[in-house]
């Protein structure tokens, strides 16, 4: 008590002036990073599960943008972001190949579903993904594609080629360009069929008669990487940050945070940092 009476009543207004400028101006922006990802993971409800334990363990903010992952990776691109969380390996790697991101790291896996109408009016319950998409090309059934260069939409159009029908998917194919959540609410409004992430349909809640129909074939495997944007092209980029996310992430404890991700009892997404 003694030390503290040594200050002026005005000293000490003066000091706290000084720590209050500190805490609200302080060199917050080494602090928080950019980081471009995918609406699976922002609306599947990961993220908000994911980045508080983060910043817990580092004192790193993360500000996400949730796009379609070509959008996010474009972002990568143009250096709009720091980091990128992403599902289309094969745009993945040629990003890194073509200098604008640093290595790919594996983070997780979950898998897509084929969403329709619960009576299923075209027929394509069951597990292969391949028959079901000609089955609904055939029928001119009412489909949703998001439409949107996403790592869902990536997905879909590679299904739809090993189909044979990637020209020709029937007069009832309609693409939204739009999100995983919003391409959802359009099949649940409209009685179409829809492919989605399982981590977003389990979150979603607006499914009126839709189910799912088609699972567990092995094409419908879904890999997220998480990449830092390669300073070489971007000077500006927060590297060190973002690579303590990544190292965070792929460690024991970020993929445990992860794995302990649930809705509903069910576990929306799969660690798998170690699949190099």
């Amino acid at each position: 008590m003694r030390s503290f009476a040594r200050f002026s009543t005005s000293a000490l207004v003066a000091i706290a002036q000084v720590a209050i400028i500190f805490v609200a101006s302080g060199d917050l922006t080494a602090q928080t990073i950019v980081m471009a990802s995918t609406t699976s993971t922002e609306q599947s409800g990961l993220f908000a599960h994911l980045l508080p334990a983060f910043k817990q363990a580092s004192g790193i903010e993360v500000k996400v943008v949730a796009l379609g992952t070509g959008q996010a990776l474009d972002m990568g691109r143009r250096g709009d972001a720091d980091l990128l969380f992403v599902h289309d390996q094969v745009a993945e790697e040629k990003l890194v190949a073509d200098g604008f991101a640093l290595k790919r790291y594996p983070v997780m896996v979950n898998d897509f579903v084929l969403i329709g109408p619960r009576a299923d009016p075209a027929a394509v319950r069951g597990k292969d993904i391949v028959q079901a998409l000609k089955k609904l090309a055939a029928g001119n059934a009412a489909f949703v594609s998001r439409g949107d260069k996403s790592g869902t939409h990536a997905a879909e159009l590679r299904y739809w080629k090993a189909a044979g029908v990637l020209e020709s998917k029937g007069t009832g194919y309609k693409e939204c360009g739009c999100g995983m959540g919003p391409a959802l609410n359009m099949a649940s409004g409209t009685g179409a069929y829809v492919l989605a992430d399982r981590g977003t349909w389990l979150s979603f809640k607006n499914r009126g008669d839709l189910a799912v129909l088609v699972e567990g074939d092995n094409k419908l495997f879904n890999q997220y990487g998480v990449m830092v944007v390669n300073p070489a092209k971007h000077p500006h980029v927060k590297v060190a940050e973002a690579q303590k996310f990544v190292d965070w992430v792929v460690s024991p404890y970020g993929q445990g945070v992860i794995a302990s991700y649930k809705i509903g009892g069910e576990q929306l997404f799969f660690p798998n940092a170690a699949a190099k």
